[in-house]
């Protein structure tokens, strides 16, 4: 099973389209999951033509995604449960607030957005793991994204690209 995990679209403010990097991943996937601030529902409508989507909304997302997407959620895969959340707040870092969302809850990865950036670390035998974003990359070096592929393990990447 191929998940394609991204986050932080920020569309079409940060970005007019989908990179095409991200579209050639995309052609194969059986799973997209964003992990918030998609800017506008016109991101779910490009995803959707892919393969399933599930996602939370972000903090600069508008009702009409915050009425079709939760806060927190928990999406199985493969035998796998991954817990998806945006990762906005107050106190502490967006990882120990996404790590904290799961707390009382069994999940085999936590994904998560808001940073921008990318991440890939196992605390206490979970995946926690930031994409990074394919539109806006801040002040890291590249756009991002994720694929975690599920067969018999879950192992996840990030794809690195410059803008093409």
């Amino acid at each position: 099973m191929k998940i394609i995990v991204l986050s932080d679209t920020h569309m079409p403010k940060r970005g007019k389209s989908l990179p095409p990097r991200l579209l050639e991943e995309l052609k194969d996937a059986d799973l997209i999951i964003h992990a918030g601030d998609w800017q506008t529902i016109d991101v779910y409508d490009l995803l959707k033509a892919f393969a399933k989507v599930e996602g939370v909304f972000g903090n600069v997302d508008g009702k009409d995604i915050k009425e079709m997407f939760p806060e927190k959620r928990i999406v199985e895969a493969g035998g796998y449960k991954l817990g998806i959340t945006h990762g906005h707040g107050t106190r502490k870092t967006t990882e120990k607030r996404a790590v904290q969302k799961f707390a009382d809850e069994k999940v085999d990865c936590i994904i998560f957005g808001h940073s921008h950036i990318p991440i890939k670390k196992y605390e206490q035998g979970i995946l926690i793991f930031n994409p990074g974003s394919p539109t806006d990359k801040r002040r890291q070096e590249n756009y991002s994204f994720g694929i975690i592929n599920i067969g018999e393990s879950l192992e996840a990447e990030h794809i690195f690209f410059t803008k093409e």
